[in-house]
């Protein structure tokens, strides 16, 4: 059963990509889908016999490589987290996959279409099963491979063609990180088997490396090396400028990778070496850090987009610096609580977001839509449900989750291990609340609530989506208001042992104890912040200032909001900084210099050509008088008896053979 959740997928992708031309659409899309319908059932079955019952499962296939003291196998391991990540991935997946077939119905590469889905899940579940760091490196590059041909889909765009490569590039930074981290694991270890290494990390905890001078701790370079990894897959900031032009591909391809996939992976590379990273402190610092300043960073940047997916894009940056910066404050739990839940309110945004635009004609600016609520009840109904519990709201999945993220902040600082960065941590991520709450609702008013900006004919158009849109939005709702209630006392409750060894927990941090005990004032201040940003939100898209906006006019206003819709020129800064000098160099010293230069000047092709001169010249010399031709053999033999004396120094440095094979062509050509 545990191979069937890795091999169906692998089958699925093979018999659609390969097969797609004969079994059709219809086929396609039938048995892509059952695939993976039938990884949900087998991964609830690993869910509660691993997770539910405590007996966690280890399967070893074959050897893989064996060379010298690397010994790597074939081997899967079934713990409570991994199986909690197969049944996030498997669900939203075989969602995404029923919506994709209603969706791309008029496409005609679907089978190509639910090909690639199906391998994106195949390595997906790849690497959240791997039992060594080189086999989730696989699965690691193959979501990578799967992404950009997901994004690329629509391969005759040309944006999609920039954004496809553009996240293939910028992910090559922080897997090249990861690869440094694994070749830094082994160089310590001598194995890159989990087991190994976690179970033996204590061991080297005074362990350092001397580099130019420097002495560097061995698990902290490790650590720093694996966040990298985490930072371009799951776009934390710095890394985070592919994740909003992924919008490119098709709706499905958006909700897949920003929900329960691609991005998800560097917080489950953080979880997952929680023993490796917990035994550094600075890079516990350095991710709270990060995560804390991803979260304001992308929630101010999503207060000035209009395009709906590049908002609902931007929401999933901020919620993912959530999940890594409570991971810095030792919470893997919390932030695996987090993960879960983002993954099925946001995958309803999205594709509530793609039911609007598939009503709309493929409209996706915000500014020209309006008065939805209406013409399309359900989707309006899925779309609220997904930004109240991403807001927040009271008894929804994201409530549970993201306020005792705000709240384990609150108290952070009271810990000996985060004294001044809980503080900074816990003012970004209050801060963060407000604005979020706030893009939320303005995408709810601008696009159901204000009046419509559409164009008559796409207005006379408007209908509700079919049933095999709807269906995915009605079962994503309905698990965006229970999922949270229902996992809470499971994944994140007083003394659950549901996480076993699976997750690493500083014993110093605070404890979620404390968190009930808070002062109610302090618990109501996420309430209060997202209260404040959606009736700002309607004050100033529907309410009294809808046309009385002066303060849009201060100069001040203008510039920073003009630069926040820009996302505040990180491409241009890597364009003029990175880009442009690393294009120069190429092209005007490795090129003009070094390739069409030096290297051709001495290589292979100065050598025939500078060869070919010499040989004319020596043309000029065949006479045709018996006389010269009897001199010059007579003056190449004199010269070969002169290199007599030197004839053992000669067979040492070069073949003479050789040598006089030369010289005599020298004379003869």
């Amino acid at each position: 059963m545990y191979l069937l959740i890795i091999a169906l997928p692998l089958v699925g992708t093979l018999v659609t990509g390969l097969g797609g031309r004969w079994i059709g659409r219809k086929g396609s899309n039938l048995f892509s889908t059952t695939c993976v319908v039938l990884c949900v059932f087998f991964s609830s079955i690993a869910f509660f016999e691993v997770g539910l019952c405590g007996v966690p499962c280890y399967i070893s296939l074959s050897p893989w490589i064996s060379s010298g003291a690397l010994n790597i196998s074939w081997g899967f391991l079934f713990d409570s987290l991994t199986t909690t990540m197969l049944v996030v991935i498997t669900s939203i997946s075989s969602l995404v996959h029923l919506y994709s077939i209603q969706y791309m119905e008029h496409d005609p590469h679907c089978p190509r279409f639910m090909s690639f889905l199906e391998i994106f899940t195949f390595f997906m579940i790849l690497l959240v099963t791997a039992d060594n760091f080189v086999q989730m490196f696989l699965g690691w590059e193959g979501v990578g491979l799967a992404s950009y041909l997901l994004i690329n889909f629509w391969y005759t765009r040309l944006c999609a063609n920039q954004a496809a490569i553009k996240a293939l590039v910028v992910n090559r930074v922080g897997d090249f990180g990861l690869s440094l981290g694994i070749f830094t694991i082994f160089y310590l270890f001598g194995s890159v088997d989990y087991e190994i290494v976690f179970s033996s990390a204590n061991i080297y905890t005074n362990y350092s490396i001397s580099f130019c001078g420097f002495s560097i701790n061995t698990l902290t370079l490790i650590g720093i090396f694996l966040l990298i990894g985490a930072v371009g897959k799951s776009a934390q900031l710095g890394l985070h400028t592919w994740l909003p032009d992924a919008m490119e591909g098709p709706t499905p391809v958006s909700a897949l990778i920003h929900a329960a996939t691609m991005v998800t992976a560097g917080v489950f590379l953080i979880v997952r070496c929680s023993p490796l990273i917990d035994l550094s402190s600075d890079v516990l610092l350095l991710i709270t850090l990060l995560g804390s300043s991803t979260a304001f960073f992308a929630s101010i940047v999503g207060v000035f987009q209009n395009d709906i997916k590049r908002v609902i894009a931007y929401s999933t940056c901020s919620q993912l610096g959530y999940m890594v910066f409570v991971c810095g404050l030792s919470y893997y739990n919390v932030g695996m609580f987090h993960l879960v839940n983002h993954a099925f309110f946001k995958a309803l945004l999205f594709l509530s977001a793609g039911s609007v635009i598939h009503a709309l004609s493929n409209e996706q600016d915000m500014r020209r839509m309006g008065s939805l609520a209406n013409s399309l009840p359900i989707t309006y109904a899925a779309m609220l449900i997904g930004s109240l519990s991403l807001a927040g709201f009271p008894f929804l999945t994201g409530f549970y989750s993201k306020d005792l993220i705000i709240e384990i902040t609150q108290i952070s600082y009271y810990s000996n291990l985060q004294i001044s960065f809980g503080v900074y941590a816990c003012w970004l991520a209050n801060i963060s609340v407000l604005f979020t709450s706030f893009y939320t609702f303005r995408l709810i008013f601008l696009t159901f609530i204000k009046n419509t900006n559409s164009y008559r004919k796409h207005i006379e158009n408007i209908h509700e989506s079919p049933p095999l849109i709807l269906i995915p939005l009605i079962l994503l709702a309905i698990s965006s208001i229970f999922v949270g209630f229902l996992t809470k006392d499971i994944f994140v409750g007083i003394g659950t042992p549901f996480w076993g060894n699976a997750i690493n927990i500083l014993p110093t941090s605070c404890n979620l104890l404390e968190v009930e005990f808070m002062p109610s004032l302090i618990k109501w201040l996420p309430f209060v912040l997202s209260s404040m940003g959606a009736i700002l939100a309607y004050t100033i898209n529907v309410g009294v200032l809808k046309n009385n906006i002066q303060f849009a006019h201060n100069h001040l206003f203008r510039k920073l909001a003009f630069s926040l819709s820009k996302k505040l020129y990180w491409d241009k800064l890597y364009n003029s900084f990175i880009v442009s000098p690393l294009m120069y160099f190429g092209y005007n010293i490795s090129f003009k210099n070094l390739d069409r230069g030096f290297i051709e000047f001495v290589g292979p092709y100065g050598i025939s050509r500078t060869i070919k001169n010499w040989s004319t010249k020596v043309i000029k010399i065949q006479t045709g008088q018996l006389t010269h031709y009897t001199f010059f053999v007579i003056f190449g033999l004199c010269s070969l008896l002169l290199l007599v004396p030197v004839w053992d120094f000669l067979q040492f440095l070069v073949d003479v053979r050789l040598l006089v094979f030369c010289f005599i062509a020298l004379f003869v050509a």
